[in-house]
């Protein structure tokens, strides 16, 4: 029973968003911020297997990822990863700088 929620929870989770705004992205897109790309595109195929096995439990899924704390949850983590991300870009330019100014001399 408790692995069946953590389940639930797990899928609701990764099903964020609504269909067409996962299809909509690439998983491959350079300079791209948003780290939840890929989890929006397991979530799209996590939803099509379920949904052609039974439409009843996609639509499920479908209702249970648009509800107030999914997506309260789900904006939470797309604020902090691109923070994250921001962050990550400059620390690597700063390296770069290093790298060029202190190591090779530029």
């Amino acid at each position: 029973m408790l692995q069946s929620r953590a389940l639930v929870i797990v899928l609701i989770l990764l099903l964020g968003t609504t269909l067409p705004e996962v299809q909509s992205k690439s998983v491959f897109e350079r300079d791209r911020r948003d780290w939840l790309v890929i989890p929006d595109k397991i979530a799209a195929y996590i939803y099509e297997a379920v949904n052609k096995v039974s439409p009843k439990a996609g639509q499920f899924l479908v209702d249970a990822s648009q509800t107030h704390a999914v997506v309260v949850t789900r904006n939470f983590l797309i604020r902090e990863t691109t923070k994250l991300s921001i962050l990550a870009e400059q620390l690597v330019e700063k390296i770069k700088s290093l790298w060029y100014t202190k190591v090779l001399g530029y």
